[in-house]
């Protein structure tokens, strides 16, 4: 993630858990947990590769 058009590709919290159909909440708390796909912090954002969402949800069926 080092150039600008990978950093805007990512999604921001609200955009995974609208793919989810999950609520934030329920985001941070597999965050917490570690359970949920992998989400990177950058700054005081947390943003998600939808690719890596996409594999955890293959993985998860």
């Amino acid at each position: 993630m080092t150039n600008t058009t990978e950093v805007e590709n990512l999604w921001s919290i609200e955009e995974a858990a609208a793919f989810l159909r999950k609520s934030k909440g329920t985001l941070y708390q597999w965050r917490h947990r570690r359970v949920g796909p992998p989400s990177h912090r950058v700054g005081r954002h947390v943003l998600y590769d939808p690719a890596e969402v996409r594999a955890w949800v293959r993985r998860c069926s």
